[in-house]
């Protein structure tokens, strides 16, 4: 496929990813009487990761994710020619549909989106939980690390195929059940980018950390794997 066509279905995957895991969170579980709760939007989260990887998994390899693009490549698994592109088609993605949900949660009488948190993610005051900048920033470098080495490995061609897709969306759902009281769960800059734009202020001079601690973890993922468990 040309990088066009790979640079789209990017796009469209990070879109998705992003409309539906904090459309999730901002619409559904804005509302006790739905009941999904933390565990409703952890669930999202997977699931739109599962769909896509099956709908363009063929086609781009399915990122939909800055720091996977980076972890895949520092595993030999990708081309850093590519990677702008990639990363450019996620964020746009993500930065798109953050304003579609914002759109839509706007229809709601006396909905605001600063005040709503926007399924921002952060750290300190703004952390679901109050944790620290140092607890945020070693949850989101673990968790990355873990998450790609779950896609490396899933996605090896010893593995069983055809299941990588199924594994790769249930360790997100994992993901979000342990971090979403500690950052709102990133493991991923495209994701977070997209909604501290609509919330600017502390969003925004938190964002940062959502960059460089997923994207330290997935390179650190990406070498680690190559190292022990490709093949000599």
């Amino acid at each position: 496929m040309s990088i066009g066509s790979r640079a789209s279905a990017e796009f469209l995957g990070t879109f998705w990813l992003t409309f539906g895991g904090c459309g999730s969170a901002v619409i559904s579980a804005a509302f006790p009487e739905v009941g999904i709760g933390l565990l409703g939007v952890s669930l999202a989260f997977g699931l739109t990761v599962l769909t896509m990887a099956y709908a363009i998994g063929h086609v781009s390899g399915c990122h939909l994710n800055p720091a996977v693009s980076i972890g895949l490549l520092a595993g030999g698994r990708f081309s850093a020619g590519e990677l702008a592109p990639y990363v450019i088609a996620q964020v746009a993605g993500a930065i798109a549909a953050a304003a579609v949900l914002a759109l839509i949660a706007g229809g709601k009488p006396g909905f605001d989106l600063v005040a709503s948190g926007f399924a921002a993610n952060g750290f300190g005051e703004h952390s679901p939980g109050g944790y620290s900048l140092t607890a945020a920033f070693v949850a989101e470098l673990v968790l990355t690390f873990v998450f790609l080495m779950v896609i490396l490995g899933s996605t090896d061609k010893r593995a069983p195929a055809g299941f990588a897709p199924i594994a790769i969306g249930l360790c997100l759902t994992l993901i979000h059940l342990i971090s979403i009281p500690v950052t709102n769960t990133s493991v991923n800059p495209a994701r977070s980018t997209g909604p501290a734009i609509f919330v600017g202020g502390w969003a925004i001079g938190q964002l940062w950390l959502f960059w460089l601690a997923p994207i330290l973890g997935a390179g650190a993922a990406g070498v680690a794997y190559r190292a022990l468990f490709e093949k000599e």
